[in-house]
């Protein structure tokens, strides 16, 4: 028998299904010009408040931008950039935990003492002096985003692979006269899999939370693009009067972030069978 869904995942499991969908759509889901500059309705606030106007239902930024309409587009490149940043991150880890795992000896050992060093050093600060040296564009951003988390997921795909490749079944393909390739790519990559993506959601808020930092700071997406942090950082000097252009997007930001954690913790409670030995 199927077991019921937790309401609380479903929820974050529904609210992300409305994310993407905002995010797929972008400008045009938007309902105003996310980029139109209008003065004379600058720091207009949400349709509910007194100083609001039905014609802009979350206020107005400092140049009467939409700030609905912004927040869409931000999203957009906000989740894009996540996502971007994610996969290459699980792409590059897990081929190097693949690499490791099948050579062991001295190429483990190297490959294992990088991945030391990442995790030594605060990816902030990376992140930081690698923006200063080479400056700053999308591209690079992205890539910087991938290089986040790489290290842990070839840490867990390595210990996978050496877990999996000591079993039964991969001594038996192995006998039967299969190559390398297809015990990894056929056998062990599908039985690991699952333990890779419930990585995969606890990583996605993770950069959302980087990218959120470094455009806050000045130093992610830059203009004329706009993403959550950078909608969160133009907000910070308007607290006092115009409150929504930076309480809306910190509270998005949370809320996407909170609801990938709770539908991660579903996938590791779904597919962990530690978790499913120590219950029953």
């Amino acid at each position: 028998m199927m077991s019921r869904i937790n309401p609380i995942t479903a929820v974050a499991a529904t609210f992300l299904v409305i994310v993407a969908v905002l995010a797929i759509l972008g400008p045009y889901a938007a309902p105003h010009d996310p980029y139109q500059q209008n003065l004379l309705s600058r720091l207009t606030g949400p349709a509910w408040t007194e100083e609001g106007s039905a014609e802009f239902l979350l206020g107005t930024d400092r140049l009467g931008r939409d700030l609905l309409s912004r927040l869409i587009v931000g999203l957009q490149m906000s989740v894009g950039v996540a996502l971007l940043g994610t996969t290459i991150g699980a792409v590059v880890g897990t081929a190097v935990g693949f690499v490791s795992g099948h050579f062991e000896g001295w190429v483990d050992d190297a490959l294992m003492m990088i991945v030391d060093i990442q995790l030594s050093l605060p990816f902030i600060l990376i992140a930081l002096t690698l923006l200063a040296f080479f400056g700053n564009s999308l591209a690079l951003f992205i890539l910087l985003m991938g290089m986040f988390g790489w290290e842990t997921y070839a840490r867990l795909t390595r210990g996978l692979v050496l877990s999996a490749k000591r079993q039964a079944y991969s001594a038996a393909i192995v006998s039967l006269g299969a190559t390398s390739a297809r015990l990894y790519g056929r056998h062990i990559l599908p039985n690991i899999a699952s333990a890779l993506i419930v990585q995969l959601t606890l990583t996605v808020p993770a950069i959302i939370l980087l990218e959120t930092a470094l455009s806050f700071l000045g130093l992610g997406v830059q203009p004329p693009n706009t993403s959550l942090g950078q909608i969160l950082g133009e907000g910070r000097d308007y607290l006092g009067s115009a409150w929504w252009i930076a309480v809306f997007p910190g509270f998005l930001i949370f809320a996407i972030t909170l609801s990938v954690g709770v539908v991660g913790d579903a996938l590791r409670d779904r597919f962990d069978p530690t978790l499913k030995t120590r219950r029953t």
